[in-house]
Order: structure tokens, then C-alpha cells, then sequence
């Protein structure tokens, strides 16, 4: 690094006529502080506005150590003999010392253009500061050679002017010169960097002399900033004081320690989180209280993810304002300034050594992160120490939601041993079964399929019973009440751990806008700009007279109404509607795109299964064609699934891209409209099938003599004899276990371990070159081989779905939780797994709830009622059945009941070509088929008959009667339970009543000594006289805030005979000698924005 200072600089030393370059070559690993940079822009700030000309300084051989020496006053550098041996795996800079807190990777590019020699010719990028705040030009613009070293000129031959300031970073060496765009990046991030040194961040850069790859900076934040910046993100932070939390009462205490007792085998062996009998006192870190907080070591007192965070909120806000006017490193990542930005990792997962040695993510990955662990609870209080609050409220939630699965598992189990037990004295399964009762039905397809007996759908109709008795009524009530019985719990889950976490009453950080949105507002700021230059020289051009002349009044006028524009203040840029009218359109446009596609691909469906019906009933074989209707849908379902699958790799894509063209401005915006546009795709995608069989199919198929056709040539299909209940849980059943083993656990290891062995292969051919001279990998290098964290909405999405295959069609599948139990005890594991192993570490986001998801689960809870009252009421015969029972069953039972609902249709009726050619079944003149319609012999024949107005009032009754039931039943819970646990109301109240109790003494022992120091000396009253000791200032009273001085006396002759005891400026800090007064440096300022 060199610097280059004009004379009037003071610590610049001259010698001789012109200016003499101090250069450093930076070691291989350097450490740069920020005193250097902040001494640099104080001179800055001292030189003059003018543009200055720039030139390029040469480097003197025969003064290199004299430029070494003077640059070690301004930095540290640390040789390669120094690095300490250990370093903690990776952890720390080479003195062994400061951690290690961030790390910005960027890739050295292979350059293989041909470049001209005077392009060559330089070997080192050189960042120049200026006090215009400009940048030199291109180095190939400079023509001059040689050049004397006279006042006024630096080797290369131009002149400079007095005030000019320079500051030239080296990149490294080398013959080889950068690329146009390389050295446009370079410049960059020397830019972004020299900033972060302003900030009072410590950088160390690798310093080995690399053509190409990957280049580590590592930063390390100091005391006094994550101070600074704790204050200002107003972490909550432990102080001194405990206080023993309230004792139940000694019935509640004796169940407690019991159920702990139980609990004791299925707890993962942590350190324990401080949740004893007592808890530290939490307040806001403050600068000025450091004396209050429980400090027993600076490097510890903030934890590495609370110093991870801190960095980024500092990365996250340095500007790049000269030359790519950008900010934050999320901008720069996404420019390919640097390729990748993230926090270490707390060394190796694979636990060695003693067990109290290991950790945060070794004891993670041992407790938590393995299958074997998958029946103890999770450490959560760990994982929101180590990944932050937004990670950890998700596999706090997953938990939760696990746990509540166990009770509708069992009662799931419950109600299908049920239908199991009862299937053998289930009369309308007995009646269907039997032979004699010979109810001929009518063909399944025109002209080849023959009359059947209704006998051979016995298997459908006993499997039907299994999921369609009358205990499914009471499952479908009792899962809607456990869904709003979960969403009660999480809430107060969800309280309690912000509690226990300290989020109580913390406000949203403040949050920049996204690099996709600064892009587009340059653009349009840039494109104003240049209409109004335009208008301004429409404008500026004089209104001349038929002679040719300007008058003196236009002249005027043009002055008056610059002077009025220089004084008008500038508006905000920010996009309007208007701006996002052409995102908006194609993000309609696409969505009924997508949504079409879905209703076609569900359509191409339909007809599969109308076709290969029709073909296999025209089959000789009798067992295939009593298999016709499970093997249709079994086929059918297992397409649907490969086309769910595929369009939700699809629809995922597209979400994001019409989310991109919407132009959020934040983060937190772009994540809740995508999140509403996947969930909309994903969501259609995976029940459109379900939601045809449910309440579609066989609604519209006619009747014989009179069928709806499908491009004139296909029947529509029908439900079966027994209902379309069983379909509609083949259907269910297939789709959700296959969702959940492929696309939620196969695609979750196998794609990872894909991208990994495609990256490892890919980097095998550099790594084997340079094999010899690497040095073991260092944490860093390790941890950018993990693939980065994508946020969490995959993780989220793929449970919501979930949930909607357990609330929205239960009724047709009791144990639809038992499988997503099953599955959720894999997905915690490998979700744990996936964080600890498998991705670099995420920045601890800060987060006090779960965000739009809980609208989401709260939404589909309430949907839920209304899908399974539909299911109950026309998609299972529960109500037709209660309606033949009550109403027209002679005995009051069920027999009779199949005759019932199964009307006739008279064989002669069947349209030309439509009637079974070659029937095996004799002469049949009377079929049947499954409708309530009259008979033939009926004036009104084929009508709907009575009994189907009947059955179609006690559905839509049963329909009302169920959603008003379940949803007073959903308030009457979500009543009596309440959000707030009472005894987390109980310590919050005790909380804010401690930290006003620890203020208050606080301030009063602050006066109190305050009083006693001047108390030493006599003070003086207003009119001269000597007050008693202790009178010169009253103590102050319970609610003062500030000590009454005594009123400063009238100077003058007649104002009193002794001199005026003199007040010194009084610091609680300075009296009690606990921390020394920091004097005002860099580090006590914020990085401008």
C-alpha cells in the first residue's frame, strides 16, 4: 500500500523538490486498522475543491525500505513467521487473537486477452483519493512517458497539484494486467473495503500473489464497535442482576418436577440455557451503563452469531458512493463484485476431544443434527443461539406442529381400527357383495362394454367402509378443532419464546432496498435527468424578436426562474405504480397461464382415464375387468404425482421471476409476495386433482341414454357404486406420501449431494495443480465450499402443504397424520442436519414470529372446515344414508339400502350404437345405475325423483349446520385459552419494575457521590454567605432526575466578598473508575448512508 501526500500535508514527510510514494507490499496476510484511514480522510477533508489532474506514481527501488519503514507507522502488518501455529482451526486472524467475525470471498479471474504494452506496463490497481472525490481515468489513457522527478511533477511526467491526495492499494504483483471489468471490480473493493476501515472494522487479506481464484478478506469487528453497534441495534443484553423466578403453587410445582422427571430421557445433554430458578435482568445494550451489564470478557460477552450480525448490519449500510454509487454487500454480491459474504462456522462439526471441550456446532450436530437422536426434543434455545431467532422460531414451530400430530395420529388410528372392525357387519358392503340380490348395471362404456354385476365391486365397497363410516364425522370435527387448538398453542409457544429470548418490545430493523430496485430507480432517475437537461436547453434558447435581437426583460425572466428552481427542494425518487404497471400485467397474465396449465394438465388426466377404462373393460379377462376402477386410478394418481412434481420445480422458478419484475423494495416484501405467489401455484397444483375427485367427478356424467360426452367421442366418467370416497383417498394418499418421500426427503439430500460432487469435480483440476503448495485448509475455505442459505421459504412451504393434506381432506383419509408424524420425525433430522453439515452458517437474523405463514396456516384452518363439510356432505353417502335410515327405511335399518339408491333404466331407451353389442348377460331389458331419478314406468321418467331434492336439502343442512358447529366450537377454544400465558404477563410486569428499581438507585447513588465530592469544598450562596455543610445541595428526592446547583451570583462590585466555588463537570464513569473515558475516534461513528 503506498501513500502520497502533497507538503502542506503533517505527516507526510518531503524530500527533496517533489513528492516521495511510501508503498508497502502487503504481507501474506496483513492486518489493516482504521486509524490510517481515518487520519487519511481528516486530511481529505482539509484540502481544497478543485479538480485535481492525476498521475501515476512509480515505485523507487532504491527507497523501498525507507517506504517500509514509514509504513509501518501506519500498519500492522503481520509476517508469515508470526501466524500463530493452531489458530483455533481457522478462526482467528494470524495473531491468534481476534476472531474471525466475517468473510467476503471474491474470484480471480484467469485473464486471457491480448493487451497493449502501454496497457501492460502498469502491474499495480492504484485507488486514488482525490478532494473532488473523483477517480483517475483509465490507465491507458496516459500517453506520457519518463517524466523528471522537479516540484510539481512524480515519476510518469505530470504535473500535480498542491493538496492532491493519493492512496494506492496494491493488488498484488504480477506481469499480468486486469481486465477492463476485473479492474472496474478491483477498484470497487477497494473502495467498499477502505470504508469498512472508516467504520472501524479490522480487515486481514490474503497476500499471496494469486493470477487466479478464490481471495478471502476476513474482518474482524473490535470492542468499541460491536459496542457502538449494539447500541444502535439495541440488542438486549444480560446485566448483573438476577432475580428468582415466581414458584408455582405447590400442587402445580409437585406435577412439574414429575413430568420433568419423565422428560429427563428424551432431553438432548446441552449446556444448560439458563433456565433455572433464576434469570438475569435484560436490558438494551447502552454505552453509557457498560457498569450494569454481567461482563466477564470482552471476546465472549458477544456471541459469535450476535457478532456476525453486527458485522452484516455494517456491511449491509457501507456505501460505494464514488465508483458503482451502491450500498450494502448485498448489492455488490449481486454486481459479482464479490462472489460470496457469510459468518464462520465454529470450526468442525465432528466432535473430538472431552464432551465439555465441544462446540456450539458440535454439540448440535451430536444432540440434534443425527437420526438417532429423533426422539428427544430439540435444543432449541442452541439452535436460536447459534443460527438466530428466525431459524429458530421455524424448528420451534416444526416442533410444535410435530407434537400436536402425535393426538391426531392416535385418533386417526382409532377411527380406521373402527372402520376395520365394523367392515364385516357393514350392511350396505354385505348387500353389495351379495350374488343374490343380482343387480345388473348398466354399461361403463358405449357399444363394447357389456351389463355387469354389481357384485363384482365388492372389494371397492368393503374398502370404501374403511374411510367411510360414521366415525369420520367425528374425526373431520374433531381436526378442525385441532387446528385452531394448534394455532392457540404456537401462539403461546411463540410468546413464551420471546420471552425466554429476550424479543419482547424490540421494533423491525430498518432494512435498505434490494439491489434490483436501486437499479431501476438509477435508471429512471438517470433518464429525468437527461429529459430535463433536454427541456432546460429548449427552454434556455432566448426568445428572439423579428430582428434577430433578445430582448433585456426575457434575460431576466430566464435568471428569475433559475434562481426560483436552485431554491425549490428536491423530491424523493421512488417507483410508482407506474413504473411496475408492466410487472403487474404479466404477473396477471402469467398466473392465469399457469393456472390453465394446471387445469389442462388435470384435463389430459381426465381423458387417461376415460380411455384406458373403456379398453379395459373391452378385455376378455374377468379379473380385469373387476380391477377396471383401482387400476385406473392407481395409474392415474401416480401420473398426477410426476406432473405435481415436475410443476412445482416450475411454478417455484416462475414465482420468483414475476416476484423480480414486481420491483419490491425490500427484502421483507419481495419474501411476502413470493411467498403469496408459491403458495397460489403450489397450492392450486396439489389439489386440483384432489379437488376434481372430491367434488367433480361423476357430477356431470348424465345418466344412460342421455351421457355427457367429451369431444364427442368420450363418456364422462363416473364415481363408483361404493362412492368416490375410496378414489379420493387413493388419490390423497398417493400424492402425499410421494410429495413427501420424493420431492421433500430424496430431492433434499440427493440434489445437495449432487451440486456438491458437480463442484468438487469441477474444482478437482486447479486443486491438483496447486496441491504442493497450499497450505491446509483454513475454516473459511472450508465453509464457501458449503452451499449458501436460501432463506427458509422452501422449508416453510413444503410443511404448509402438508398441513393442507392433514386438515383439508382428512375426512377421506384418517391417517393422513400418522404419515406426515412419520415424515416429520425425518424432515427435523435432516432439516438439522442440513443447517449444521451441509450450508454456510446464515447471518442471525432477527425475528419475533413466524410472518405470513401464520396468516396462511390461519386461513387454510379456517378453509378446512368448509372442505370437509363438502367432503362429508356429497362426496361420502353419510347423509344419504342417515336420510334412507330416518326416512324411508322400513324397519330403521339399512337394509335396502343399495336398492334404494340405484335407479332403472330401460334397455330400449340406449341410443343407436350405444347398447352392448354382444352381451354375455342374456336379454336384459332393465339395467341399473346410481342416481335418484323416476323409473321409466313413471310419467315423469328419468326426472329427479323426491328422495334426490330429499338428500340434496340434508346435505346443504348438514353443510351449515357443521361450519356453525366448528367454528363456535374454534372461538370457544381460541376464548378460553389465552395468547399471553399468565405467568409470562406475571415476570414481564416484574421485569419492568426491577429495571426501574435498578434505575432509580442507580441515578440516586450517582447523585449521592456526586454530592459528596463537593461536598469537600464550601459552598456558597447567592449572596456570599457560607452555607452549613450539606445545604449547598439538597439531596434529591425520589422522583428527581437532575441535582439542584445553587444560582451562580451577579458579578460586580456589590455581589458578595469570596471567590464563587468553581463546578466540575461531573462522569458516573469517571468516579466509580470501572471504564476509562474512551477518547472520540473513529469508532464512535456510523458508516454514512
Amino acid at each position: 500500500m503506498a501513500f502520497r501526500r502533497s507538503p502542506s500535508s503533517t505527516w507526510t514527510e518531503s524530500r527533496g523538490k517533489g513528492f516521495n510514494p511510501v508503498a508497502t507490499a502487503l504481507s501474506e496476510s496483513s492486518s489493516i486498522h482504521s486509524d490510517v484511514l481515518y487520519h487519511l480522510t481528516r486530511d481529505v477533508s482539509r484540502v481544497g475543491l478543485e479538480p485535481l489532474s492525476y498521475s501515476i506514481p512509480e515505485a523507487e527501488p532504491d527507497k523501498e525500505d525507507d517506504w517500509n519503514e514509514e509504513a509501518q507507522s501506519l500498519l500492522k502488518v503481520v509476517s508469515p513467521s508470526l501466524r500463530a501455529q493452531d489458530n483455533n482451526e481457522g478462526l482467528h486472524f494470524s495473531d491468534g487473537r481476534r476472531k474471525v467475525d466475517y468473510v467476503l470471498v471474491f474470484h480471480q479471474r484467469r485473464h486471457t486477452s491480448v493487451r497493449s504494452p502501454a496497457s501492460t506496463s502498469v502491474s499495480h490497481d492504484r485507488l486514488s483519493i482525490v478532494s473532488n472525490g473523483n477517480f483517475p481515468p483509465s490507465r491507458g489513457s496516459d500517453g506520457k512517458e519518463g517524466g523528471g522527478g522537479g516540484s510539481g511533477q512524480v515519476p510518469g511526467g505530470e504535473a500535480v497539484s498542491i493538496g492532491e491526495v493519493f492512496m494506492e492499494l496494491d493488488s498484488g504483483g504480477g506481469n499480468e494486467a486486469a481486465e477492463p471489468a476485473d479492474h472496474e471490480m478491483h477498484l470497487i473493493r477497494q473502495e467498499f473495503e477502505a470504508n469498512l476501515l472508516e467504520a472501524g472494522l479490522e480487515i486481514e487479506r490474503d497476500g499471496e500473489v494469486k493470477v487466479h481464484g478464490l481471495s478471502f478478506t476476513r474482518l474482524h469487528a473490535p470492542w468499541p464497535v460491536l459496542c457502538r453497534e449494539a447500541e444502535f441495534l439495541k440488542i438486549k443484553v444480560p446485566t448483573k442482576t438476577r432475580y428468582e423466578i415466581k414458584e408455582e403453587s405447590a400442587f402445580s410445582s409437585s406435577m412439574s418436577s414429575v413430568w420433568r422427571k419423565l422428560k429427563q430421557p428424551f432431553q438432548p445433554k446441552v449446556h444448560p440455557q439458563d433456565h433455572g430458578p433464576s434469570k438475569f435482568l435484560t436490558h438494551c445494550f447502552s454505552r453509557d451503563k457498560l457498569h450494569l451489564y454481567n461482563i466477564t470478557s470482552k471476546d465472549t460477552f458477544f456471541d459469535n452469531a450476535t457478532r456476525g450480525r453486527i458485522v452484516y448490519e455494517i456491511l449491509r449500510r457501507t456505501v460505494c458512493a464514488r465508483t458503482c454509487q451502491t450500498i450494502g454487500i448485498t448489492t455488490l454480491i449481486a454486481k459479482g463484485v464479490y462472489d460470496a459474504a457469510f459468518p464462520l462456522h465454529d470450526g468442525d462439526y465432528n466432535a473430538t476431544g472431552h464432551p465439555e471441550e465441544r462446540n456450539d456446532r458440535q454439540v448440535l450436530h451430536e444432540e440434534w443434527a443425527r437420526y438417532s437422536a429423533f426422539y428427544k426434543y430439540q435444543p432449541i434455545d442452541l439452535v436460536r443461539k447459534y443460527f438466530g431467532e428466525k431459524i429458530g422460531l421455524y424448528f420451534a414451530w416444526l416442533g410444535v406442529y410435530t407434537q400436536l400430530l402425535v393426538p391426531a395420529s392416535i385418533v386417526g388410528i382409532i377411527v380406521f381400527g373402527y372402520g376395520v372392525a365394523t367392515v364385516d357387519t357393514n350392511i350396505p358392503s354385505l348387500e353389495m357383495c351379495d350374488e343374490r340380490l343380482n343387480f345388473t348395471m348398466c354399461p361403463l362404456c358405449d357399444g363394447a362394454c357389456d351389463f355387469w354385476q354389481l357384485s363384482t365391486a365388492c372389494g371397492t365397497a368393503r374398502a370404501s367402509h374403511l374411510f367411510d363410516n360414521p366415525a369420520t364425522v367425528f374425526f373431520a370435527i374433531f381436526m378442525s378443532l385441532w387446528a385452531v387448538l394448534f394455532l392457540e398453542h404456537w401462539k403461546r409457544r411463540q410468546i413464551s419464546l420471546s420471552f425466554s429470548w429476550d424479543l419482547t418490545g424490540i421494533e423491525d430493523d430498518e432494512e435498505h432496498p434490494r439491489p434490483k430496485y436501486e437499479t431501476i430507480l438509477l435508471q429512471k432517475r438517470q433518464r429525468k435527468q437527461k429529459n430535463k437537461k433536454k427541456k432546460k436547453k429548449k427552454k434556455n434558447l432566448p426568445v428572439k424578436q423579428k430582428d434577430g435581437t433578445v430582448t433585456e426583460k426575457d434575460r431576466w425572466r430566464r435568471k428569475l426562474l433559475f434562481a426560483m428552481a436552485a431554491g425549490t427542494p428536491v423530491a424523493i425518487e421512488k417507483l410508482t405504480w407506474k413504473d411496475r404497471l408492466h410487472g403487474y400485467c404479466i404477473n396477471v397474465s402469467s398466473i392465469l397461464f399457469m393456472f390453465g396449465l394446471t387445469f389442462s394438465a388435470v384435463f389430459g388426466v381426465i381423458i387417461y382415464r376415460i380411455t384406458v377404462s373403456a379398453l379395459m373393460a373391452m378385455s376378455p379377462d374377468p379379473e380385469t375387468k373387476s380391477n377396471v376402477r383401482v387400476t385406473v386410478t392407481a395409474t392415474a394418481v401416480i401420473i398426477n404425482l410426476v406432473v405435481i412434481l415436475i410443476l412445482d420445480e416450475i411454478y417455484g422458478a416462475v414465482a420468483v421471476w414475476l416476484t423480480e419484475l414486481e420491483i419490491p423494495k425490500t427484502e421483507t416484501k419481495f419474501e411476502e409476495r413470493l411467498i403469496l405467489k408459491a403458495f397460489l401455484l403450489k397450492f392450486m397444483n396439489a389439489y386440483a386433482p384432489i379437488f376434481y375427485v372430491a367434488f367433480f367427478k361423476g357430477r356431470f356424467a348424465g345418466r344412460p341414454g342421455s351421457y355427457v360426452y367429451v369431444f364427442n367421442d368420450y363418456r364422462m366418467e363416473e364415481c363408483a357404486p361404493g362412492g368416490c370416497l375410496i378414489e379420493l383417498c387413493i388419490q390423497l394418499s398417493i400424492i402425499m406420501l410421494g410429495k413427501q418421500l420424493i420431492q421433500n426427503n430424496i430431492f433434499e439430500i440427493g440434489i445437495p449431494k449432487l451440486k456438491k460432487l458437480v463442484r468438487t469435480l469441477k474444482d478437482k483440476g486447479s486443486a491438483e495443480k496447486e496441491e504442493e503448495e497450499e497450505r491446509p485448509p483454513q475454516q473459511w475455505n472450508l465453509d464457501y465450499a458449503l452451499a449458501p442459505f436460501e432463506g427458509l421459504t422452501p422449508e416453510y412451504m413444503e410443511m404448509i402443504i402438508q398441513f393442507g393434506f392433514v386438515s383439508l381432506f382428512v375426512a377421506s383419509f384418517p391417517l393422513a397424520p400418522l404419515f406426515a408424524l412419520l415424515n416429520n420425525v425425518i424432515e427435523i433430522r435432516l432439516d438439522a442436519k442440513k443447517f449444521v453439515t451441509e450450508l454456510r452458517r446464515p447471518v442471525a437474523a432477527r425475528a419475533k414470529d413466524i410472518g405470513i405463514w401464520y396468516n396462511i396456516l390461519s386461513g387454510m384452518g379456517k378453509f378446512s372446515v368448509i372442505i370437509n363439510a363438502f367432503v362429508i356432505s356429497f362426496t361420502s353417502d353419510f347423509i344419504p344414508r342417515l336420510v334412507y335410515q330416518y326416512m324411508y327405511s322400513q324397519s330403521g335399518t339399512m337394509h335396502g339400502f343399495i336398492d334404494h339408491t340405484l335407479s332403472y333404466f330401460n334397455v330400449s331407451n340406449f341410443k343407436p350404437g350405444t347398447a352392448p353389442q354382444n352381451s354375455d348377460h342374456g336379454d336384459v331389458t332393465v339395467c341399473r345405475y346410481k342416481d335418484y331419478r323416476e323409473p321409466p314406468w313413471s310419467p315423469d321418467a328419468y326426472h329427479f325423483s323426491k328422495h334426490y331434492w330429499c338428500v340434496l336439502a340434508a346435505r346443504l343442512a348438514f353443510v351449515i349446520l357443521f361450519q356453525n358447529l366448528v367454528m363456535f366450537l374454534s372461538l370457544v377454544v381460541a376464548w378460553v385459552i389465552p395468547d399471553i400465558p399468565k405467568t409470562i404477563v406475571e415476570q414481564l410486569k416484574r421485569e419492568k419494575k426491577l429495571l426501574v428499581d435498578l434505575f432509580l438507585r442507580e441515578e440516586k447513588d450517582k447523585f449521592q457521590l456526586i454530592q459528596s465530592l463537593f461536598g469537600k469544598d464550601t459552598p456558597v450562596a447567592p449572596g456570599g454567605h457560607v452555607l452549613p455543610p450539606g445545604q449547598g445541595f439538597p439531596l434529591p428526592g425520589r422522583y428527581s432526575t437532575l441535582p439542584q446547583y445553587p444560582t451562580r451570583a451577579p458579578t460586580g462590585d456589590g455581589g458578595g466578598g469570596g471567590p464563587r466555588a468553581r463546578c466540575r463537570a461531573a462522569s458516573f464513569s469517571l468516579y466509580t473508575r470501572k471504564v476509562p473515558p474512551s477518547p472520540r475516534n473513529e469508532n464512535s461513528r456510523h458508516t454514512a448512508v
